[in-house]
Protein backbone atom coordinates (compact mmCIF):
# COMPACT_ATOMS: atom_id res chain seq x y z
CA UNK A 1 0.00 0.00 0.00
CA UNK A 2 2.83 2.37 0.82
CA UNK A 3 4.46 1.83 -2.59
CA UNK A 4 1.16 2.35 -4.37
CA UNK A 5 0.48 5.58 -2.48
CA UNK A 6 3.93 6.91 -3.38
CA UNK A 7 3.43 6.04 -7.01
CA UNK A 8 0.04 7.71 -7.07
CA UNK A 9 1.49 10.83 -5.50
CA UNK A 10 4.31 10.91 -8.06
CA UNK A 11 1.82 10.56 -10.89
CA UNK A 12 -0.30 13.42 -9.54
CA UNK A 13 2.73 15.69 -9.14
CA UNK A 14 3.66 15.05 -12.75
CA UNK A 15 0.50 16.83 -13.84
CA UNK A 16 1.07 19.94 -11.69
CA UNK A 17 2.38 22.86 -13.81
CA UNK A 18 5.96 23.81 -12.94
CA UNK A 19 4.86 27.39 -12.24
CA UNK A 20 2.46 26.12 -9.56
CA UNK A 21 5.11 24.12 -7.72
CA UNK A 22 6.87 25.65 -4.77
CA UNK A 23 10.30 26.97 -5.60
CA UNK A 24 12.90 28.75 -3.55
CA UNK A 25 15.45 31.17 -4.91
CA UNK A 26 19.04 31.63 -3.79
CA UNK A 27 20.78 34.85 -4.73
CA UNK A 28 24.47 35.69 -4.39
CA UNK A 29 25.06 39.28 -3.34
CA UNK A 30 28.32 41.19 -3.63
CA UNK A 31 28.03 43.31 -0.49
CA UNK A 32 26.58 43.01 2.97
CA UNK A 33 23.53 44.69 4.35
CA UNK A 34 24.80 46.60 7.39
CA UNK A 35 21.45 47.25 9.08
CA UNK A 36 17.92 45.86 8.90
CA UNK A 37 16.56 49.29 9.85
CA UNK A 38 15.40 50.67 6.47
CA UNK A 39 15.60 54.26 7.73
CA UNK A 40 19.10 54.23 9.24
CA UNK A 41 21.85 54.33 6.60
CA UNK A 42 21.69 55.46 2.96
CA UNK A 43 23.93 52.91 1.27
CA UNK A 44 23.17 50.69 -1.72
CA UNK A 45 23.01 47.22 -0.10
CA UNK A 46 20.71 48.48 2.66
CA UNK A 47 18.40 50.32 0.26
CA UNK A 48 18.17 47.33 -2.07
CA UNK A 49 17.35 44.92 0.74
CA UNK A 50 14.75 47.30 2.15
CA UNK A 51 12.86 47.28 -1.17
CA UNK A 52 12.29 43.54 -0.76
CA UNK A 53 10.59 43.98 2.61
CA UNK A 54 9.23 47.53 2.64
CA UNK A 55 7.40 49.94 0.35
CA UNK A 56 7.34 53.70 0.15
CA UNK A 57 4.36 55.89 -0.62
CA UNK A 58 5.86 55.77 -4.10
CA UNK A 59 8.59 53.52 -5.50
CA UNK A 60 11.10 53.81 -8.35
CA UNK A 61 10.88 51.55 -11.38
CA UNK A 62 13.83 49.92 -13.15
CA UNK A 63 14.84 53.27 -14.67
CA UNK A 64 14.18 55.29 -11.51
CA UNK A 65 10.93 56.79 -12.69
CA UNK A 66 8.34 57.33 -9.96
CA UNK A 67 5.46 54.86 -9.78
CA UNK A 68 2.54 54.48 -7.32
CA UNK A 69 3.06 52.20 -4.35
CA UNK A 70 1.32 52.64 -0.98
CA UNK A 71 -0.14 55.84 -2.41
CA UNK A 72 -2.39 55.18 -5.40
CA UNK A 73 -2.53 58.82 -6.49
CA UNK A 74 -1.51 62.32 -5.48
CA UNK A 75 -1.96 65.95 -6.41
CA UNK A 76 -0.56 69.32 -5.44
CA UNK A 77 -2.96 71.62 -3.62
CA UNK A 78 -0.91 74.76 -4.05
CA UNK A 79 2.84 75.23 -3.73
CA UNK A 80 3.30 73.69 -0.29
CA UNK A 81 0.56 71.09 0.13
CA UNK A 82 0.36 67.64 -1.47
CA UNK A 83 -2.56 65.26 -1.00
CA UNK A 84 -2.08 61.50 -1.24
CA UNK A 85 -4.78 58.86 -1.61
CA UNK A 86 -3.55 55.71 0.11
CA UNK A 87 -4.04 52.20 -1.21
CA UNK A 88 -6.94 50.38 0.44
CA UNK A 89 -6.72 46.82 1.72
CA UNK A 90 -2.94 46.75 2.27
CA UNK A 91 -1.72 44.60 5.15
CA UNK A 92 1.57 44.73 6.98
CA UNK A 93 3.43 41.47 7.46
CA UNK A 94 2.06 41.23 11.00
CA UNK A 95 -1.49 41.33 9.65
CA UNK A 96 -2.28 44.89 10.71
CA UNK A 97 -3.98 47.30 8.29
CA UNK A 98 -2.00 50.02 6.55
CA UNK A 99 -3.45 53.48 7.25
CA UNK A 100 -2.52 57.14 7.35
CA UNK A 101 -1.32 56.72 10.93
CA UNK A 102 1.53 54.50 9.71
CA UNK A 103 2.70 57.06 7.17
CA UNK A 104 2.77 59.82 9.76
CA UNK A 105 4.68 57.72 12.29
CA UNK A 106 7.18 56.50 9.68
CA UNK A 107 8.04 59.98 8.42
CA UNK A 108 8.37 61.29 11.96
CA UNK A 109 10.73 58.42 12.80
CA UNK A 110 13.32 59.30 10.12
CA UNK A 111 15.18 62.07 12.03
CA UNK A 112 15.25 59.86 15.13
CA UNK A 113 16.69 56.92 13.17
CA UNK A 114 19.37 59.28 11.82
CA UNK A 115 21.19 59.28 15.15
CA UNK A 116 24.79 58.10 14.62
CA UNK A 117 24.08 57.25 10.98
CA UNK A 118 27.08 57.56 8.62
CA UNK A 119 24.71 58.95 5.97
CA UNK A 120 21.12 59.35 7.08
CA UNK A 121 17.74 59.63 5.39
CA UNK A 122 17.02 62.88 7.21
CA UNK A 123 17.71 65.09 4.14
CA UNK A 124 14.84 63.35 2.32
CA UNK A 125 12.28 64.56 4.88
CA UNK A 126 13.77 67.83 6.05
CA UNK A 127 11.41 69.86 3.81
CA UNK A 128 8.34 68.19 5.35
CA UNK A 129 6.71 70.55 7.83
CA UNK A 130 3.66 68.48 8.75
CA UNK A 131 1.80 65.32 7.77
CA UNK A 132 -1.94 65.55 8.37
CA UNK A 133 -4.46 62.71 8.38
CA UNK A 134 -7.59 63.70 6.47
CA UNK A 135 -9.11 60.25 6.83
CA UNK A 136 -7.60 56.77 7.30
CA UNK A 137 -6.72 56.57 3.58
CA UNK A 138 -5.93 60.21 2.84
CA UNK A 139 -3.05 62.35 4.02
CA UNK A 140 -1.76 65.81 3.24
CA UNK A 141 1.93 66.60 3.40
CA UNK A 142 2.71 70.23 4.04
CA UNK A 143 6.21 71.36 3.13
CA UNK A 144 8.36 74.24 4.25
CA UNK A 145 8.23 75.97 0.89
CA UNK A 146 7.80 74.49 -2.60
CA UNK A 147 9.32 70.98 -2.77
CA UNK A 148 9.31 69.68 -6.34
CA UNK A 149 11.35 66.59 -5.42
CA UNK A 150 8.96 65.43 -2.73
CA UNK A 151 7.98 62.30 -4.68
CA UNK A 152 11.62 61.44 -5.43
CA UNK A 153 12.48 61.91 -1.78
CA UNK A 154 9.50 59.90 -0.54
CA UNK A 155 10.55 56.99 -2.75
CA UNK A 156 13.50 56.61 -0.36
CA UNK A 157 11.39 56.40 2.82
CA UNK A 158 10.19 52.96 3.92
CA UNK A 159 6.83 52.77 5.67
CA UNK A 160 6.59 50.82 8.94
CA UNK A 161 3.62 50.08 11.18
CA UNK A 162 2.95 52.97 13.57
CA UNK A 163 3.42 50.69 16.56
CA UNK A 164 6.97 49.94 15.36
CA UNK A 165 7.94 53.60 15.05
CA UNK A 166 9.58 53.48 18.47
CA UNK A 167 11.64 50.42 17.60
CA UNK A 168 15.33 51.29 17.67
CA UNK A 169 17.88 50.45 15.02
CA UNK A 170 19.57 48.17 17.54
CA UNK A 171 16.37 46.19 18.01
CA UNK A 172 15.76 45.91 14.27
CA UNK A 173 19.29 44.60 13.85
CA UNK A 174 18.29 41.85 16.26
CA UNK A 175 15.38 41.01 13.95
CA UNK A 176 12.68 42.69 16.02
CA UNK A 177 10.14 44.91 14.27
CA UNK A 178 11.39 44.34 10.71
CA UNK A 179 7.85 44.59 9.38
CA UNK A 180 6.80 46.13 6.09
CA UNK A 181 4.24 45.73 3.32
CA UNK A 182 6.67 44.49 0.67
CA UNK A 183 6.64 41.24 -1.32
CA UNK A 184 8.74 39.37 1.21
CA UNK A 185 8.65 38.93 4.98
CA UNK A 186 11.81 39.06 7.05
CA UNK A 187 12.92 35.71 8.50
CA UNK A 188 16.53 36.04 9.62
CA UNK A 189 19.79 37.95 9.17
CA UNK A 190 23.29 36.67 9.78
CA UNK A 191 25.56 39.70 9.24
CA UNK A 192 28.09 39.30 6.44
CA UNK A 193 26.66 35.88 5.61
CA UNK A 194 22.97 35.47 4.85
CA UNK A 195 19.52 37.04 4.84
CA UNK A 196 16.39 34.89 4.49
CA UNK A 197 12.95 36.20 3.54
CA UNK A 198 9.71 34.41 2.72
CA UNK A 199 6.71 35.05 0.51
CA UNK A 200 4.16 37.68 1.57
CA UNK A 201 0.95 35.89 0.64
CA UNK A 202 -1.03 39.13 0.94
CA UNK A 203 1.20 41.38 -1.14
CA UNK A 204 -0.84 44.18 -2.69
CA UNK A 205 1.43 44.31 -5.74
CA UNK A 206 0.57 40.87 -7.12
CA UNK A 207 1.59 37.25 -6.82
CA UNK A 208 5.04 36.55 -5.43
CA UNK A 209 6.78 33.80 -7.38
CA UNK A 210 9.11 32.52 -4.65
CA UNK A 211 8.25 30.77 -1.39
CA UNK A 212 11.59 31.65 0.15
CA UNK A 213 14.57 33.71 -0.95
CA UNK A 214 17.99 33.22 0.56
CA UNK A 215 20.47 36.01 -0.02
CA UNK A 216 24.02 34.79 0.46
CA UNK A 217 26.93 37.22 0.73
CA UNK A 218 29.97 36.58 -1.45
CA UNK A 219 32.32 39.52 -1.06
CA UNK A 220 34.99 37.51 -2.83
CA UNK A 221 34.38 37.81 -6.57
CA UNK A 222 35.78 34.38 -7.42
CA UNK A 223 33.57 32.73 -4.81
CA UNK A 224 30.49 34.46 -6.21
CA UNK A 225 31.25 33.28 -9.76
CA UNK A 226 32.04 29.77 -8.54
CA UNK A 227 28.67 29.66 -6.78
CA UNK A 228 26.70 30.38 -9.96
CA UNK A 229 28.84 28.03 -12.06
CA UNK A 230 28.37 25.18 -9.58
CA UNK A 231 24.64 25.79 -9.24
CA UNK A 232 24.88 26.62 -5.53
CA UNK A 233 22.96 29.82 -6.25
CA UNK A 234 20.38 30.64 -8.90
CA UNK A 235 21.53 34.18 -9.56
CA UNK A 236 24.37 36.55 -8.71
CA UNK A 237 24.83 40.30 -8.96
CA UNK A 238 27.94 42.33 -9.84
CA UNK A 239 29.72 39.94 -12.17
CA UNK A 240 33.48 40.48 -11.93
CA UNK A 241 34.43 42.17 -15.17
CA UNK A 242 37.04 39.56 -16.06
CA UNK A 243 34.40 36.79 -15.86
CA UNK A 244 31.60 38.34 -17.90
CA UNK A 245 32.59 36.84 -21.26
CA UNK A 246 33.15 33.46 -19.65
CA UNK A 247 29.65 33.45 -18.15
CA UNK A 248 28.14 34.62 -21.43
CA UNK A 249 29.58 31.50 -23.08
CA UNK A 250 28.20 29.16 -20.41
CA UNK A 251 25.24 27.27 -21.87
CA UNK A 252 23.09 27.03 -18.76
CA UNK A 253 23.47 30.68 -17.77
CA UNK A 254 22.50 34.11 -19.02
CA UNK A 255 24.11 37.49 -18.41
CA UNK A 256 21.99 40.61 -17.82
CA UNK A 257 23.39 44.13 -18.17
CA UNK A 258 22.06 47.61 -17.49
CA UNK A 259 23.63 51.04 -17.57
CA UNK A 260 24.25 51.94 -13.97
CA UNK A 261 23.63 55.05 -11.92
CA UNK A 262 26.51 54.57 -9.49
CA UNK A 263 29.28 57.12 -9.79
CA UNK A 264 32.78 56.15 -8.69
CA UNK A 265 34.45 59.29 -7.40
CA UNK A 266 37.36 60.64 -5.37
CA UNK A 267 36.80 62.70 -2.22
CA UNK A 268 39.57 64.70 -0.62
CA UNK A 269 40.15 66.68 2.56
CA UNK A 270 39.36 70.31 1.73
CA UNK A 271 38.90 72.11 5.03
CA UNK A 272 41.86 71.14 7.20
CA UNK A 273 45.15 73.01 6.91
CA UNK A 274 46.83 69.91 8.23
CA UNK A 275 45.54 66.55 7.04
CA UNK A 276 46.72 63.17 8.35
CA UNK A 277 47.65 61.69 4.96
CA UNK A 278 48.31 64.65 2.62
CA UNK A 279 51.40 66.70 3.38
CA UNK A 280 53.65 69.09 1.54
CA UNK A 281 57.22 69.88 2.64
CA UNK A 282 55.88 72.08 5.44
CA UNK A 283 53.35 69.52 6.63
CA UNK A 284 50.39 71.41 5.14
CA UNK A 285 47.48 69.97 3.14
CA UNK A 286 47.84 70.68 -0.62
CA UNK A 287 44.35 69.34 -1.39
CA UNK A 288 42.78 72.57 -0.18
CA UNK A 289 43.86 74.21 -3.44
CA UNK A 290 41.42 73.53 -6.28
CA UNK A 291 44.32 73.92 -8.78
CA UNK A 292 45.86 70.83 -7.20
CA UNK A 293 42.58 68.95 -7.42
CA UNK A 294 42.29 69.90 -11.11
CA UNK A 295 45.84 68.74 -11.75
CA UNK A 296 45.04 65.39 -10.15
CA UNK A 297 41.94 65.11 -12.34
CA UNK A 298 43.97 65.73 -15.51
CA UNK A 299 46.49 63.10 -14.40
CA UNK A 300 43.82 60.38 -14.65
CA UNK A 301 43.29 58.34 -17.80
CA UNK A 302 39.67 57.42 -17.13
CA UNK A 303 39.26 55.68 -20.48
CA UNK A 304 42.19 53.38 -19.70
CA UNK A 305 40.79 52.60 -16.25
CA UNK A 306 37.42 51.65 -17.76
CA UNK A 307 38.91 49.68 -20.65
CA UNK A 308 41.73 47.87 -18.85
CA UNK A 309 40.64 47.60 -15.24
CA UNK A 310 36.88 47.40 -15.76
CA UNK A 311 36.98 45.47 -19.06
CA UNK A 312 34.84 48.17 -20.65
CA UNK A 313 32.04 47.97 -18.08
CA UNK A 314 31.75 51.65 -17.26
CA UNK A 315 31.46 55.17 -18.67
CA UNK A 316 34.02 57.94 -17.87
CA UNK A 317 32.38 60.93 -16.23
CA UNK A 318 32.95 64.58 -15.49
CA UNK A 319 29.73 65.12 -13.51
CA UNK A 320 27.33 63.37 -11.14
CA UNK A 321 24.63 61.97 -13.48
CA UNK A 322 24.95 59.99 -16.73
CA UNK A 323 23.95 61.41 -20.07
CA UNK A 324 20.18 61.18 -20.57
CA UNK A 325 19.34 61.84 -16.92
CA UNK A 326 17.38 64.89 -15.85
CA UNK A 327 19.95 67.60 -15.02
CA UNK A 328 22.82 66.32 -17.18
CA UNK A 329 24.97 69.30 -18.21
CA UNK A 330 26.21 68.99 -21.81
CA UNK A 331 28.80 71.74 -21.27
CA UNK A 332 30.71 69.72 -18.67
CA UNK A 333 33.25 67.55 -20.43
CA UNK A 334 35.36 64.84 -18.82
CA UNK A 335 38.80 66.25 -17.94
CA UNK A 336 41.22 65.12 -20.63
CA UNK A 337 44.12 62.89 -19.71
CA UNK A 338 47.14 65.19 -19.93
CA UNK A 339 49.98 64.37 -17.52
CA UNK A 340 52.16 67.22 -18.78
CA UNK A 341 49.38 69.71 -18.14
CA UNK A 342 48.89 68.14 -14.71
CA UNK A 343 52.58 68.61 -13.88
CA UNK A 344 52.45 72.24 -14.99
CA UNK A 345 49.35 72.92 -12.92
CA UNK A 346 51.03 71.31 -9.91
CA UNK A 347 54.08 73.52 -10.38
CA UNK A 348 51.92 76.62 -10.81
CA UNK A 349 50.15 75.74 -7.57
CA UNK A 350 53.50 75.67 -5.78
CA UNK A 351 54.28 71.95 -5.90
CA UNK A 352 56.86 71.39 -8.67
CA UNK A 353 58.18 68.39 -6.71
CA UNK A 354 54.74 67.12 -5.78
CA UNK A 355 53.79 66.12 -2.23
CA UNK A 356 53.13 63.03 -0.12
CA UNK A 357 49.73 61.34 -0.24
CA UNK A 358 48.23 58.16 1.13
CA UNK A 359 45.10 57.21 -0.79
CA UNK A 360 42.56 54.97 0.97
CA UNK A 361 39.85 52.85 -0.65
CA UNK A 362 37.69 49.81 -0.03
CA UNK A 363 38.71 46.44 -1.40
CA UNK A 364 35.43 44.51 -1.31
CA UNK A 365 32.58 46.97 -1.86
CA UNK A 366 32.63 47.85 -5.58
CA UNK A 367 33.71 45.92 -8.68
CA UNK A 368 37.51 46.03 -8.92
CA UNK A 369 37.66 48.77 -6.27
CA UNK A 370 41.14 47.78 -5.12
CA UNK A 371 42.46 47.58 -8.69
CA UNK A 372 40.91 50.96 -9.58
CA UNK A 373 42.54 52.48 -6.49
CA UNK A 374 45.93 51.09 -7.47
CA UNK A 375 45.53 52.49 -10.98
CA UNK A 376 44.59 55.93 -9.62
CA UNK A 377 47.63 55.86 -7.34
CA UNK A 378 49.90 55.04 -10.29
CA UNK A 379 48.55 57.93 -12.34
CA UNK A 380 49.11 60.32 -9.42
CA UNK A 381 52.66 59.04 -8.98
CA UNK A 382 53.45 59.72 -12.62
CA UNK A 383 52.85 63.44 -12.15
CA UNK A 384 55.04 63.68 -9.06
CA UNK A 385 52.63 62.95 -6.22
CA UNK A 386 54.36 60.43 -3.96
CA UNK A 387 51.33 58.19 -3.53
CA UNK A 388 50.82 55.18 -1.30
CA UNK A 389 47.61 53.18 -1.68
CA UNK A 390 45.95 51.39 1.21
CA UNK A 391 42.74 49.38 0.78
CA UNK A 392 40.56 48.00 3.54
CA UNK A 393 37.40 45.91 3.87
CA UNK A 394 34.28 48.04 3.58
CA UNK A 395 33.19 47.11 7.10
CA UNK A 396 36.25 48.96 8.40
CA UNK A 397 36.86 51.50 5.67
CA UNK A 398 33.56 53.40 5.59
CA UNK A 399 33.29 53.98 9.33
CA UNK A 400 36.87 55.24 9.46
CA UNK A 401 36.30 57.44 6.41
CA UNK A 402 33.21 58.93 8.06
CA UNK A 403 35.30 59.59 11.16
CA UNK A 404 37.68 61.53 8.88
CA UNK A 405 40.69 59.38 9.64
CA UNK A 406 41.78 59.64 5.99
CA UNK A 407 42.67 62.50 3.65
CA UNK A 408 41.93 61.15 0.17
CA UNK A 409 39.37 58.42 -0.47
CA UNK A 410 37.40 56.67 -3.19
CA UNK A 411 33.67 56.08 -2.98
CA UNK A 412 30.68 55.05 -5.01
CA UNK A 413 27.45 57.04 -4.90
CA UNK A 414 24.16 55.96 -6.43
CA UNK A 415 21.70 58.53 -7.75
CA UNK A 416 19.09 57.66 -5.15
CA UNK A 417 16.52 60.24 -6.32
CA UNK A 418 17.00 59.74 -10.08
CA UNK A 419 18.33 63.28 -10.62
CA UNK A 420 21.43 65.30 -9.60
CA UNK A 421 20.38 66.39 -6.11
CA UNK A 422 20.58 62.75 -5.05
CA UNK A 423 24.37 63.05 -5.19
CA UNK A 424 24.91 66.80 -4.98
CA UNK A 425 23.20 66.99 -1.60
CA UNK A 426 24.76 64.08 0.31
CA UNK A 427 28.29 64.49 -1.09
CA UNK A 428 28.75 68.21 -1.69
CA UNK A 429 26.35 70.26 0.40
CA UNK A 430 28.01 71.93 3.37
CA UNK A 431 28.20 69.37 6.15
CA UNK A 432 25.73 69.84 8.97
CA UNK A 433 23.24 68.09 11.20
CA UNK A 434 20.73 67.61 8.36
CA UNK A 435 22.84 68.15 5.24
CA UNK A 436 25.94 66.82 3.54
CA UNK A 437 26.01 63.67 5.65
CA UNK A 438 28.24 61.92 3.12
CA UNK A 439 30.49 64.96 2.59
CA UNK A 440 33.61 63.31 3.99
CA UNK A 441 35.89 65.90 2.36
CA UNK A 442 33.91 68.80 3.88
CA UNK A 443 33.67 70.74 0.61
CA UNK A 444 31.74 73.95 1.19
CA UNK A 445 30.59 76.66 -1.23
CA UNK A 446 27.81 79.05 -0.24
CA UNK A 447 26.84 79.74 -3.87
CA UNK A 448 26.53 76.02 -4.54
CA UNK A 449 24.40 75.50 -1.41
CA UNK A 450 22.09 78.38 -2.35
CA UNK A 451 21.68 77.20 -5.95
CA UNK A 452 20.93 73.63 -4.92
CA UNK A 453 18.51 74.85 -2.28
CA UNK A 454 16.72 76.99 -4.87
CA UNK A 455 16.46 74.01 -7.21
CA UNK A 456 14.79 72.04 -4.45
CA UNK A 457 12.13 74.77 -4.16
CA UNK A 458 11.42 75.28 -7.87
CA UNK A 459 8.30 73.55 -9.14
CA UNK A 460 8.80 74.36 -12.83
CA UNK A 461 10.72 71.42 -14.35
CA UNK A 462 12.71 73.45 -16.90
CA UNK A 463 13.73 76.09 -14.38
CA UNK A 464 14.63 73.44 -11.81
CA UNK A 465 16.77 71.56 -14.31
CA UNK A 466 18.63 74.78 -15.12
CA UNK A 467 19.37 75.33 -11.44
CA UNK A 468 20.56 71.77 -10.99
CA UNK A 469 22.90 72.18 -13.94
CA UNK A 470 24.21 75.43 -12.45
CA UNK A 471 24.81 73.79 -9.08
CA UNK A 472 26.58 70.90 -10.77
CA UNK A 473 28.81 73.30 -12.69
CA UNK A 474 29.81 75.16 -9.51
CA UNK A 475 30.77 71.94 -7.75
CA UNK A 476 32.61 70.55 -10.77
CA UNK A 477 34.48 73.82 -11.35
CA UNK A 478 35.66 73.53 -7.74
CA UNK A 479 36.12 69.77 -8.01
CA UNK A 480 34.45 69.22 -4.66
CA UNK A 481 34.71 65.61 -5.76
CA UNK A 482 36.62 64.20 -8.74
CA UNK A 483 34.25 62.04 -10.83
CA UNK A 484 35.79 58.89 -12.31
CA UNK A 485 33.17 56.76 -14.10
CA UNK A 486 29.72 55.21 -13.86
CA UNK A 487 29.59 51.49 -13.21
CA UNK A 488 27.60 49.12 -15.40
CA UNK A 489 25.26 46.84 -13.47
CA UNK A 490 25.43 43.13 -14.25
CA UNK A 491 23.77 39.89 -13.16
CA UNK A 492 24.18 36.24 -14.09
CA UNK A 493 21.26 33.84 -13.71
CA UNK A 494 20.26 30.32 -14.57
CA UNK A 495 18.94 30.13 -18.11
CA UNK A 496 15.31 29.62 -17.08
CA UNK A 497 15.22 32.88 -15.06
CA UNK A 498 14.46 36.35 -16.38
CA UNK A 499 15.23 39.71 -14.79
CA UNK A 500 15.07 43.24 -16.10
CA UNK A 501 18.34 44.87 -15.09
CA UNK A 502 17.96 48.04 -13.07
CA UNK A 503 19.87 51.30 -13.30
CA UNK A 504 20.03 51.43 -9.49
CA UNK A 505 21.70 48.01 -9.43
CA UNK A 506 19.19 46.60 -6.95
CA UNK A 507 18.58 42.86 -6.98
CA UNK A 508 14.83 42.46 -6.34
CA UNK A 509 13.57 38.85 -6.52
CA UNK A 510 9.95 39.96 -6.88
CA UNK A 511 10.87 40.86 -10.47
CA UNK A 512 12.76 37.61 -11.11
CA UNK A 513 10.56 35.21 -13.03
CA UNK A 514 10.95 31.58 -14.07
CA UNK A 515 10.30 30.83 -17.73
Amino acid sequence: MKILATAALAASVAFIPVSAMARDLTVGLAASTTSMDPQFYVVGPNSAMARNIFDGLVNQDARQQIEPALAESWERLGETTWEFKLRAGVKFHDGSDFTAEDVIASIERVPVAATNSPSSFAPYVKAIKEVVEIDPLTIQIKTDGPTPLLLNNLSRISILPAEQAQTTTEEMNKGNGVIGTGPFKFVSWTPDAEIIVERNENYWGGEVAWDKVTFRIFKNNSARVAAILSGDVDMIESIPTADTRRLERTADLKVIKATGNRLMYLHMDQDREEAPFAKDAEGKNPLIKKEVRRALSHSLNREAIVDRVMDGQGTPSGQVVPQGYFGFEDALAVDVYDPELAKKMMADAGYPEGFELTFHASNDRYPNDSKVAQAVGQFFSRVGVKTSVETLPGSVYFSRASAREFSFIMGGAAIETGEPSGILGPLLETYGEKAGQGNRGRYSNAEFDATLDQARKTLDDAEREGLLKAATKIAMDDLGIIPLFFLDNTWAAKADLSYEGRSDGYTLPFYVTAE
